[in-house]
């Protein structure tokens, strides 16, 4: 298994699992700027991972990542689809 850097050089093993790169990227910013780091500092340090990443496991990442996205979306509107029904059958009462 092939393994990766963070910028700071924190370690990630590439075996298809989006939330291990995730982790590792959001400890490393806290770790560097506790907490005060934005928009900028995120795309420096994704831009850095994806630089080592050949088309393989970009793909990789990339279906991973649009899986995760899909079911966040999913659960939200099912959440939304939840409130709406329990709003309806309290004003019903």
């Amino acid at each position: 298994m092939r393994t990766i850097t963070t910028a700071s050089g924190t370690p990630i093993e590439l075996d298809g699992d989006v939330l291990a790169v995730l982790e590792a990227i959001s400890r490393d910013l806290m770790r560097r700027h506790a907490l005060d780091y934005g928009f900028e500092e995120v795309a420096r340090e994704f831009q850095y991972v994806i630089d080592q990443l050949d088309e393989t496991d970009l793909r990789t990442y990339l279906k991973e990542s649009l899986f995760m996205s899909f079911n966040r979306f999913e659960n939200e509107r099912m959440t939304t689809l939840v409130r709406r029904v329990i709003r309806t059958t309290e004003s019903e009462r």
